[in-house]
């Protein structure tokens, strides 16, 4: 299904934009040495139940998951990219973080996923690594706008992964979002230009662009949901909700400047 929006449901889409940008950069700040893992679960899930919104994760159970995912924020260590599962597991000096947080609010969901460093040791390539994604991603969102196709998103972000060097896994990528957190179109992190759906005001997109230093295969933990890099190395993603506007894409999930 690719759902398009009504002036109204964006402006909807903006408050849950707004209440996953201020979640994910709450847990940032509390993701320190000696945080638990299950502790940030916790914590997502109090604020989404203060705001009296829904989690888009916690029911979830697609076709490649172990049955519901049954928690309420992704959590991401080191090797560990997409669909991180939060378990007893307390954050060490140096661990690369991804966070992804995916919320229904009023009936229109936001998605959007942010890597840091926790603690003081920052290693050159972890921070190479997170910034190629956040390039990627500022690459397609500058491609998305109306009459562009979903090509065209995908060519963007795969040139710059691709010309810094990282392999790029089209597996899983961006997708529609509305009323429902996952919908049509994909959106593969490479791609030609040109090529796939159409692009029109009203339509959701979330973009993510994530990258493995060394591999483009994944693997799948016990848990029946953490992908993790084959080869063990370091990962990072990023992500946005963005609205295809009249004039280009509008960024949703970007949090509020200090």
């Amino acid at each position: 299904m690719i759902e398009i929006l009504k002036p109204e449901d964006v402006e909807r889409a903006r408050k849950t934009g707004a209440l996953v940008a201020e979640i994910l950069q709450t847990m940032r700040t509390r993701a320190t040495v000696g945080t638990n893992l299950l502790d940030i679960d916790r914590w997502t899930k109090e604020m989404i139940e203060e705001a009296g919104a829904e989690s888009c994760y916690v029911d979830y159970a697609p076709s490649f998951g172990e049955g519901p995912f049954g928690h309420y924020i992704c959590t991401g260590v080191n090797d560990a990219v997409l669909h991180g599962r939060p378990h007893d597991y307390t954050l060490a000096d140096g661990d690369l973080l991804s966070l992804d947080l995916a919320v229904l609010l009023d009936g229109i969901a936001a998605d959007s996923a942010i890597s840091f460093i926790v603690g003081e040791t920052h290693s050159p390539e972890d921070v190479a690594l997170i910034e190629v994604t956040q390039r990627a991603l500022e690459a397609g969102i500058a491609a998305a706008r109306p009459g562009a196709r979903t090509g065209d998103i995908s060519h963007a972000i795969g040139t710059v992964l691709r010309k810094a060097g990282y392999p790029i896994n089209s597996e899983f990528g961006g997708h529609g979002i509305g009323s429902t957190m996952h919908q049509d179109p994909h959106v593969a992190n490479t791609g030609k230009r040109g090529r796939g759906y159409k692009l029109r005001p009203g339509l959701l997109l979330a973009l993510e662009p994530w990258v493995m230093r060394d591999t483009a295969r994944l693997v799948t933990d016990s848990d029946g949901w953490t992908l993790r890099s084959a080869t063990g190395c370091r990962t990072a993603h990023s992500e946005h909700t963005v609205a295809i506007t009249e004039d280009g894409a509008e960024i949703l999930t970007l949090p509020k400047k200090a």
